[in-house]
């Protein structure tokens, strides 16, 4: 009981430290997650709207809200699929693609920061036994 109380107060925890870094770029967790989603796809930095929805895990109905949010703020744009004339990819957008960089720079200082209490062998640790433990129970599933 210990263990999964304490990965459940951390998620709360660590959810709060992230979202101020998020909001200096005028993001939130999922908006971040969906262009860095985009940005590791790498060029021309675009997916299908399906392969974005299952990476994210949310529904095709949250995914298309998704995109239009950010289709509006000028984030990323839908293009026709040049493999399926019926098909649409959503895209980065110049100013996306320059946002997601800058705003990748900043988490990665703020995870570095949420994990300085810990060793460098006693992160590697961690992950090791997080991907373990993660791994058998999406298996199961």
């Amino acid at each position: 009981m210990g263990i999964v109380g304490r990965i459940s107060r951390l998620s709360l925890v660590v959810e709060k430290e992230l979202e101020p870094v998020f909001a200096q770029f005028g993001l939130n967790h999922w908006s971040f997650d969906m262009l860095a989603t985009l940005r590791r796809a790498g060029a021309p930095y675009r997916l299908s709207p399906t392969d974005l929805f299952r990476s994210m895990m949310v529904t095709s109905g949250t995914m298309t809200n998704r995109i239009d949010r950010l289709t509006e703020k000028g984030l990323v744009r839908r293009v026709p699929d040049p493999e399926d004339r019926r098909g649409i990819l959503v895209e980065l957008t110049q100013q996306g693609r320059e946002l997601i960089d800058r705003a990748l720079i900043a988490h990665v200082a703020n995870e570095a920061r949420l994990l300085q209490p810990l060793s460098r062998e006693e992160q590697h640790t961690l992950a090791v036994l997080l991907r373990k433990w993660l791994s058998s129970l999406e298996h199961h599933s």
